[in-house]
């Protein structure tokens, strides 16, 4: 595909993935941005006029037609910008080789691997498919040969070993053939809101029950159930068998079927049956055996033609099938060991082509413009007299390595991590006072007004000796409060500004910004980020964050960055006595709570909602529980109630009287996570822990103990379950955050753990960083050697190819517009 159509193949992708709403973009909708493409690409002749003109009069009308003709559409118009097959190139260097390209192969005789009848071409004209499919499909964001093979298994049903239901043990996952013998629905009284299905099925040894439970039904949907499953038609059932009453029946919840007809029709389609069969993601009107077929018809016609961008010698050292056998082997394996090499192969494409962009942005960035910062250290040496505290040798190291990045020509690419309370804040301000003393402005991003405010407050009393001027914008300021600032930013008068997405409003503008710290990277996307950067010219960056990252995550988030890890906590910090408790024994944190208070110290109580919800009726709201708290508990006591939907001038209102100790105990949510920092409080009670990652309950413990005096930790939890079990003992047994965050990656997974969708990386749909580390190093290995050899990827056309389909939807991430 032409580079100049990528843009329009990537909206048209996002919007057939989201079936064709005309998504807000950026700056316009789909269907203006398709429009004023089309028009650019026809007026530029990038576009032949014929294959379009059909096009333009329906997309004129894109906003008032139905989802099936907008489908249809955007299908169309990816078919439109399919150009023609272009002469063979010569053949690539292998991956990693030096070796120049060698002369054109000869022609091939199977079909062309491009074009209409390619790997591009529009899924509905797969055999067997057709338009009423093909819409479908384009739900689930299926709209080429390629998208359809690469619609990846979630699992796999293993039809080739039956079990006999005489011989099925309670525990068992087994997969069975029988019979339908009675379908029956029924609604208990207990639970109008409830449908219970059941299918009574007999293999001629015993009889198993297999029962699903539904919303409320209405006849119709009764109906349409029972005619799915007709008496005398023989299924295949496979799940996990479990105990049915005190005589020792079977059955399974919610197993995965098979339905094969009557008298076992269909039992010669290989395709479904007799063998291990995928089980594909779907959409509503889809079945699974058609999209089966339509994958299975699509891999024997088009299989060969996929490119495998590794050459032999890589694979073999690798010891990885060929990506022809392992999209086999993952959609219709022989064998469970087939079916696991296909899927280390297509995991390890996921890893090494998210490697292999972040080397490729890496290079690309060493290329650009950097401002070479030096200078007498004046400012800093200044600063460490100011402060009341020496610097630990952590903090010294680790910012002798942002100096060392500052003065070098290149741009900066360092992301700062700390534990909780390690001093990050003093580090960012050693760097913003290079950038000041190199005649630079520096500005300071954080993903919340409270830890914005904490910044600045923190920065006006330590620069306010010093005589430099330091100011804060943030959303909450009215047109009056912004006014000086925003003048004083944009003729150079502030040196110093620290703010939250207020700083990246077109209305700020910098006389001379030359060093950028984002806070709490992870909570900003991409193009937030960038939007920032925007404000200077060429500016250095530098990220941190507080959030300690383990380390496959950080090669997996921040593969390009170097990282400095502030691993030493100030001196005088005592542990933080935490303990578990299960919520008849919260008499004993209110207990504890009450003897802080005594000593003239604060408290916290959190919880994971603002108001109750009757569908999480176990969970305790914080709203409502202020309230108890000040009237039955704490009656004595001052308490307040923070939440991140009250007004920022209130928030603020409730963060200042608590740190003033106009407050004894705040009542809060998560709001409280970072940002907030009052030395007096040393207790912190945690309802519900169970509903929180142990990386944000290390967050919350945090805000506890920042002073001299011993503090405590309570976990109140509402369940008592093996996974909560495990959570909590956790958290009670170390304060270690790199241990803690290890645990919290390997119990929640990597899609949780960081709001990982923030980076602007692809999803991974097959590789799983908590078990593929040896696969992600090796992926990282080769990556990193081959963009050594070729920053470009000019010798490693399919490569180049390849990594900018990966990152079709956010081709900004490699640095292309």
């Amino acid at each position: 595909m032409h580079p100049e159509f990528e843009r329009l193949r990537q909206a048209c992708s996002v919007e057939a993935r989201h079936a064709c709403p005309n998504l807000q973009g950026q700056h316009a909708r789909f269907a203006d941005f398709a429009r004023a493409e089309v028009a650019r690409l026809l007026d530029q002749r990038f576009l032949a006029p014929a294959p379009v003109a059909a096009l333009r009069a329906p997309l004129d009308r894109y906003e008032t037609l139905p989802p099936a003709d907008r489908a249809r559409l955007v299908q169309d118009l990816l078919m439109a910008l399919d150009p023609p097959r272009a002469p063979e190139p010569a053949r690539p260097a292998p991956v990693g080789s030096t070796r120049p390209a060698t002369a054109p192969a000869a022609p091939a005789s199977k079909p062309a691997a491009k074009g209409p009848q390619g790997l591009d071409m529009g899924v509905q004209f797969v055999k067997g498919v057709g338009p009423r499919t093909g819409e479908m499909l384009a739900k689930l964001g299926i709209l080429t040969v390629h998208d359809l093979l690469f619609h990846l298994p979630r699992t796999h049903l293993d039809y080739q070993a039956r079990t006999r239901l005489r011989d099925v043990k309670p525990g068992d996952r087994v997969t069975i053939w029988g019979t339908v013998r009675r379908v029956e629905t029924f609604v208990p009284p207990s639970r109008p809101n409830l449908t219970i299905c059941s299918v009574l099925v007999h293999d001629g040894t015993a009889a198993a029950k297999a029962t699903w439970f539904q919303g409320k039904m209405n006849k119709l949907r009764t109906d349409q159930f029972k005619q799915r499953f007709p008496v005398g038609a023989q299924v295949l059932l496979s799940g996990e068998a479990r105990a049915d009453g005190p005589r020792g029946g079977i059955s399974f919840d919610r197993p995965d079927v098979e339905i094969l007809g009557h008298d076992g029709e269909g039992q010669g389609e290989s395709v479904h049956v007799g063998r291990i069969v995928p089980v594909y993601a779907l959409t509503e009107g889809l079945p699974q055996r058609t999209l089966r077929q339509a994958v299975h018809t699509c891999l024997q016609t088009f299989g060969p033609l996929v490119e495998d961008f590794l050459p032999p010698v890589t694979l073999a050292a690798l010891d990885l099938p060929t990506r022809p056998e392992a999209l086999q082997g993952i959609h219709f394996p022989e064998s469970m060991p087939e079916r696991d090499r296909a899927r280390d192969r297509l995991a390890f494409d996921e890893l090494f082509l998210l490697q292999l962009g972040l080397a490729y942005r890496r290079a690309q960035q060493r290329d650009q413009a950097a401002l070479a910062m030096s200078g007498t250290g004046a400012l800093t040496q200044a600063l460490r007299e100011v402060l009341p505290f020496r610097l630990t040798g952590a903090q010294e190291r680790v910012f002798t390595e942002i100096v060392q990045d500052l003065a070098r020509p290149e741009p900066m690419n360092r992301l700062v991590q700390g534990d909780v309370g390690s001093g990050k804040t003093v580090v960012a301000l050693l760097t913003l006072l290079v950038a000041v003393e190199n005649g630079f402005q520096g500005a300071l991003m954080a993903p919340t007004e409270i830890l914005a405010e904490q910044h600045f407050r923190k920065f006006q009393e330590w620069l306010a000796p010093m005589g430099i001027p330091v100011a804060s914008l943030l959303g909450k300021h009215g047109k009056r409060e912004r006014a000086p600032v925003l003048a004083g930013v944009a003729d150079g008068t502030i040196p110093l500004l620290v703010g939250t997405h207020a700083l990246i409003q077109d209305s700020v503008s910098f006389h001379n910004l030359g060093l950028v710290v984002i806070d709490e990277q992870h909570r900003f996307g991409v193009k937030q980020r960038a939007q920032l950067r925007a404000k200077g010219l060429h500016p250095e960056v530098l990220t941190m964050t507080a959030t300690p990252i383990p380390r496959t995550l950080a090669l997996t988030l921040h593969g390009d960055l170097d990282v400095s890890v502030i691993d030493e906590l100030p001196p005088g910090r005592k542990p933080i006595v935490t303990s578990w408790i299960g919520q008849r024994q919260r008499k004993d944190a209110w207990n504890l709570v009450r003897t802080e208070l005594e000593k003239g110290h604060q408290a916290y109580v959190v919880f994971p909602l603002i108001e109750s919800s009757e569908e999480l009726e176990r969970v305790r709201s914080a709203t409502e529980e202020a309230e108890t708290l000040a009237r039955e508990v704490f009656f004595d006591w001052r308490v307040g109630l923070l939440h991140g939907q009250m007004d920022p001038v209130e928030k603020e209102s409730i963060v200042q009287a608590f740190r003033r100790h106009e407050l004894d105990i705040l009542v809060s949510t998560t709001v409280i996570e970072v940002g907030v920092d009052v030395p007096n409080a040393t207790v912190m009670v945690i309802e519900n822990a169970e509903r929180f990652g142990l990386s944000q309950l290390h967050q919350l413990r945090g805000r506890v103990g920042r002073g001299g005096d011993q503090a405590y930790c309570v976990l109140v939890t509402a369940t008592q379950t093996e996974a909560t079990r495990q959570r909590m003992e956790v958290m009670t047994a170390t304060q270690d955050g790199f241990v803690i965050a290890e645990q919290d990656l390997r119990l929640r997974g990597p899609g949780e753990f960081l709001g990982t969708r923030q980076s602007g990386l692809p999803d991974f749909v097959l590789a799983d960083i908590t078990r593929d580390t040896a696969l992600l190093e090796k992926a990282r290995k080769l990556a990193w050697k081959v963009i050594e050899q070729d920053e470009g990827l000019q010798r490693h056309p399919a490569l180049r190819a390849a990594l900018f389909r990966h990152f079709r939807t956010n081709l900004g991430f490699l640095g292309v517009s």
